[in-house]
C-alpha cells in the first residue's frame, strides 16, 4: 500500500552499530541471496541496528504521516560485484525489523522485506555498549562492544542497498555523515533464538568481524538515488 511520503527521506543523528562478520553457516547465507546476485566470496554478513530518539530527527516530522521516534535492525548479505566506486560492496537485505509502522510500509513500497515489528536499543554505560533488538516481545540479537567516543572521526560515504520489487532488482544509494567512536570493538555478538529467522546469519565461533563502528550521530537518506539495477541512478 506504502504511503504519502516521498522518497527521498532524511534522518539526522542516529545512534548507530553497524558491522560485517563471516557466518557459522556460508550455505545459508548462500540461498537467501535470489538468483541474479552473487553472495560475497566469504558470504559475510551486516547488521545495523540504530536508534532514532526524536520525530524532529526525520525530514518528513511535519507530515501528516511521519516515521517519528523509531529504532530499528536490519541485516543481510554482501554482495560480489556490485561494489560502489568507493569499494563499499553491495549489500542485499534479507531481514528488517522497525518500531514504526509508517517507516516498514515506506521501506516495503521499495522492496525492502519488511517483516514482523522491533524493537531496538542501544545502551552505553562507561565504555560498554550493549545493543538489543526485541521481535515478538523476546530478545533475538544482542550486540556488546567496548567504545570510547573521544574524539570523533567524521565519515563519509554511500552505502548501496539491493531490492527486489516486481520481480525487478533496484540499487539505491544511501548517502551518510558519520562522527565515529575512537575506539571500537565488538566483545560478543549472540543472536539468541534458534527459531528465529535471523538465526540463518549467526556468527562463526570464534567470532570474526571485519569492519565496524558505533557513530553517536550519524546522518543519512533513505533511499537516494533509486533505481533499476544498472540503470542510471542504479548504477
Amino acid at each position: 500500500m506504502g504511503t504519502t511520503l516521498h522518497p527521498p527521506q532524511l534522518i539526522t543523528d542516529s545512534r548507530t552499530l553497524y558491522m560485517v562478520w563471516i557466518p557459522a553457516d556460508p550455505d545459508a547465507v548462500t540461498k537467501l541471496v535470489p538468483d541474479g546476485l552473487t553472495p560475497a566470496e566469504d558470504r559475510s554478513c551486516y547488521i545495523n541496528q540504530y536508534v532514532v530518539e526524536g520525530a524532529d530527527q526525520t525530514s518528513s516530522s511535519g507530515s501528516a504521516e511521519t516515521f517519528g521516534a523509531y529504532s530499528l535492525t536490519y541485516l543481510g548479505a554482501n554482495l560480489a560485484g556490485l561494489d560502489t566506486e568507493d569499494g563499499v560492496p553491495g549489500r542485499w537485505w534479507t531481514h528488517y525489523h522497525n518500531s514504526s509502522a509508517v517507516m516498514t510500509e515506506y521501506a516495503a513500497a521499495r522492496g525492502v522485506p519488511a517483516g514482523e515489528p522491533g524493537t531496538t536499543s542501544l545502551d552505553l554505560d562507561g565504555d560498554t555498549l550493549v545493543a538489543t533488538t526485541v521481535i515478538g516481545g523476546r530478545p533475538v540479537i544482542r550486540t556488546t562492544a567496548r567504545v570510547n567516543i573521544g574524539t570523533p572521526q567524521r565519515t563519509v560515504g554511500q552505502l548501496r542497498y539491493l531490492t527486489r520489487r516486481d520481480g525487478e532488482f533496484l540499487s539505491g544509494r544511501y548517502p551518510f555523515v558519520a562522527d565515529v567512536a575512537e575506539d571500537f570493538e565488538v566483545l560478543s555478538f549472540e543472536f539468541l533464538d534458534e527459531n528465529h529467522p535471523t538465526y540463518q546469519l549467526r556468527p562463526a565461533d570464534p567470532l570474526t568481524v571485519t569492519f565496524g563502528f558505533y557513530a553517536p550521530s550519524m546522518t543519512f537518506c533513505y533511499p537516494g538515488g533509486e533505481g533499476p539495477l544498472g540503470s542510471e541512478h542504479g548504477g
